[in-house]
């Protein structure tokens, strides 16, 4: 029967012990890198380009985006200027949900996939609520892909231009995120 207190087992242990406690603190810990983007996203629900379109909602796909439960989706032109002539550097592609009572916010769900410049193949994942009679808000960047694989992040979305009649708007992304 072997004793519990064997010199040897716990000599091992021992240094077992400091050995991992060793590797844990002198190796050198991976540190992220940050990235701080500004991009525009032009979203227009009218017109010859249109990029975005309601799909459901209490009167069915032809209900405003402006009325509480309408669902849209989007493959909206991404910039690197406030104007439409600016230069494309990708799509934003997904869906919007008017979930609140008075109509006036949006829960996002889309992927800003970069198909031009430094980024061209990576993509950013954005989720979170859009209160679009607000200047300025903020979202959650919560996935990314290529040159953002394990990306966690923010943004501020501020609204350059707005026609709410014609339901047209250009809204400048100021992104924050830290990746591998």
């Amino acid at each position: 029967m072997a004793n519990p207190l064997n010199l040897t087992s716990n000599t091992f242990f021992f240094i077992f012990t400091l050995t991992i406690l060793y590797v844990a603190y002198t190796f050198p810990k991976l540190q992220p890198n940050q990235t701080n983007l500004v991009f525009y996203v032009h979203d227009h629900f009218t017109g010859e380009d249109s990029t975005a379109a309601t799909v459901a909602g209490k009167t069915g796909p032809t209900s405003s985006i402006l009325h509480f439960g309408t669902v849209a989706i989007v493959d909206d032109p991404v910039t690197n200027g406030p104007t439409i002539d600016s230069t494309l550097i990708g799509r934003a592609q997904g869906v919007y949900i008017n979930s609140q009572l008075d109509g006036k916010a949006l829960y996002m769900v889309f992927s800003v996939i970069f198909t031009a410049g430094e980024y061209t193949g990576s993509t950013l994942e954005i989720q979170g609520s859009d209160i679009f009679t607000l200047k300025k808000r903020e979202f959650g960047i919560v996935s990314g892909t290529g040159y953002f694989r394990f990306v966690k992040g923010y943004g501020i979305m501020e609204t350059e231009f707005m026609d709410l009649v014609n339901l047209r708007a250009t809204l400048k992304l100021n992104v924050t995120v830290k990746h591998y």
